[in-house]
């Protein structure tokens, strides 16, 4: 009787490999992070929002109610952007602090930005303390899962200008220093939102330690680098797989085009990513 209990194991042994062989090839793999796309919309100036390949949705400086190239379904109604699980404001100027108040409070979502930006806008009651986090340049931080954030150098001002609702007169408080932000996805792509800046030498070191895939640059001239020096920086400091250009077509005073920009960095490399306000791309 052996020979029989043993035949009837290795039928039953069988059978059950057969069956997770073919449990296993009819299967569908859950989709890899690592091959699932980044999307990022342009909110016009230098705001964005950043779909990362795990889902989660990054903004930064959305100047959305205010900014005369918004777009306009967001402009009516900010819900419409969708959830927000991350708010990064680089800088107090308006055209970059913008909508950020009002998004954090309607998504109970956390405002990260430097830190003596982020303390007048608790102290003056802009913002509940319990959603803000405040850090400067060099600092990192991991705000949501895979996701890591560092502040690095802008050269640039900072200005918060607050309406007073007891005397409805508006006054300037200083904001700290202005910073440009490392994006790192969960898939390792790298993203350089540099703020407002002009030029500086440490654009090169920025790109050695952090090596990023594609670099938002602003290139509107007079508060930022105009397209001619954009394109220095491009083409000779950072050589970036890929350069969308940002901060220009939304205030007068900053004349740079962006045409002027592409025919500053004919025959580099880099390649330039046209957007226009409100355009979703994915990389």
């Amino acid at each position: 009787m052996k020979w029989l209990h043993s035949l009837r194991f290795k039928s039953a042994l069988l059978i059950g490999l057969t069956s997770i062989g073919m449990h296993s090839s009819f299967a569908q793999p859950a989709p890899s992070v690592a091959a699932a796309k980044t999307e990022i919309l342009w909110l016009g100036q230098a705001g964005f929002r950043i779909k990362s390949p795990g889902g989660q949705n990054i903004v930064i400086d959305p100047w959305i109610t205010g900014g005369p190239k918004a777009p306009a379904a967001f402009k009516a109604d900010l819900s419409a952007l969708g959830k927000v699980d991350l708010l990064l404001v680089t800088h107090a100027h308006v055209d970059h602090i913008g909508d950020a108040p009002a998004l954090a409070k309607l998504h109970k979502t956390v405002l990260y930005g430097p830190a003596d930006m982020i303390t007048p806008l608790v102290t003056l009651g802009v913002m509940p303390a319990e959603l803000t986090h405040r850090f400067n340049k060099t600092g990192s931080v991991k705000p949501l899962p895979g996701i890591k954030v560092t502040a690095v150098q802008a050269e640039h001002s900072s200005l918060l200008v607050w309406k007073n609702p007891a005397t409805e007169k508006l006054e300037s408080h200083p904001a700290g220093e202005a910073v440009g932000y490392i994006i790192e996805l969960e898939n390792g792509f790298k993203i350089w939102h540099m703020g407002d800046t002009g030029l500086f030498g440490d654009m090169k070191f920025i790109t050695e330690r952090y090596k990023p895939d594609l670099v938002l640059m602003p290139i509107g001239g007079n508060f930022t680098m105009d397209p001619d020096d954009a394109a220095f920086a491009a083409r000779n400091w950072i050589k970036p797989k890929m350069v969308i250009p940002i901060h220009y077509n939304s205030n007068p005073l900053a004349k740079g085009t962006l045409e002027e920009f592409q025919n500053a960095m004919k025959g580099s490399k880099v390649k330039v990513v046209p957007m226009t306000e409100g355009q979703t791309l994915a990389f």
